[in-house]
């Protein structure tokens, strides 16, 4: 029988130790990787539970957001002159004999959007999407068109209410303002330069923001441009806590300071005309302004609070 030589023998045990240490090492760098890369997607994980899922509200909402296009007829006539003459050959013989501009008037094209409050085909809006309309066509995202009727609009809050002769409709949920913050998640649905059921998300960057008009706005960076009127402005719940209503901006486009209706005051003016049609308000008959610093410090008061009466109405309430 041979025999192995020493040197042989010892060839194989250091390679076999080797072989060892080797295996030994790389179980060890495995061990110490692998905490790592197991902290790394625990981190990751936490990171997307962290951020915002808008997904789930745009399919939950969305189907009860509503396109609405109007159409405002040109009147029988765009001249005066023409006022009560309804033959179009006799309106041509007075456009030449008298050169007026000759071609018929042509109809005007209104687009916004608008959400579902009731299933029964209740329908809110801006009051400005529906001005002077002759006919407003309401059409949901599974493209079923209604033509609706304006049930009132109330200039003063830019709300106007339509109905829609539909039942089962998907309605939105009315959420409370008062539990909306300063910096929390709020998203858009509307139909911006008419692409139906745009979704467009940002956060609350301030409450009762005065602008001079009847209302106290809520301010948001989301994007809201022309066609984005009326539709709703929904919190992470889900819920309606606004009417996207307006935008601030020099060209007219989204410039990062978008306007809403404060939910809770457009559902005050939505039940009056529901109910009668038109809003009725009371009225103290007098004429009221800021308290300015100087009145402030005229009278004694510390700090600029408050409503000054400049004037009475003569005849008024006062």
């Amino acid at each position: 029988m041979n025999r192995q030589s020493p040197p042989l023998r010892d060839l194989i045990r250091r390679c076999v130790v080797v072989a060892l240490v080797a295996t030994g090492t790389t179980l060890g760098l495995l061990a110490a990787v692998t905490p790592h890369a197991s902290r790394a997607q625990t981190s990751s994980a936490a990171l997307r539970a962290g951020l915002p899922d808008f997904a789930d509200l745009a399919e939950k909402v969305g189907p009860a957001v509503v396109n609405i296009r109007t159409v405002q007829k040109p009147a029988s006539s765009a001249n005066p002159a023409l006022q009560g003459v309804d033959d179009e050959q006799m309106q041509e013989f007075i456009r030449r004999m008298f050169g007026l501009p000759s071609g018929p008037a042509t109809p005007r094209f209104g687009l916004g959007s608008g959400f579902v409050l009731t299933a029964d085909g209740y329908v809110m809006t801006n009051a400005h999407v529906v001005k002077d309309a002759d006919e407003v066509r309401v059409t949901f995202t599974d493209k079923r068109e209604f033509k609706a009727t304006v049930v009132g609009v109330d200039a003063r809050t830019d709300v106007a209410v339509l109905k829609v002769e539909a039942t089962g409709l998907p309605a939105v949920k009315i959420g409370d303002v008062s539990r909306l913050r300063v910096g929390e998640w709020v998203i858009a649905i509307g139909s911006p330069f008419g692409l139906d059921n745009s979704v467009t998300a940002g956060i609350v960057s301030a409450k009762g923001r005065e602008t001079g008009e009847f209302l106290p706005f809520i301010q948001t960076d989301v994007a809201i441009n022309p066609g984005n009127s009326g539709g709703p402005l929904i919190n992470m719940r889900g819920e309606v806590v606004g009417i996207n209503s307006q935008l601030l901006s020099n060209s007219g486009a989204y410039a990062g300071v978008s306007l809403s209706i404060p939910i809770d005051d457009a559902m005050q003016v939505a039940d009056q005309l529901r109910a009668t049609g038109r809003v009725t308000r009371g009225q103290l008959g007098v004429r009221l302004g800021r308290v300015n610093a100087d009145v402030a410090e005229a009278i004694g008061l510390g700090r600029s609070t408050g409503a000054e009466v400049r004037a009475v109405i003569p005849g008024g309430a006062a």
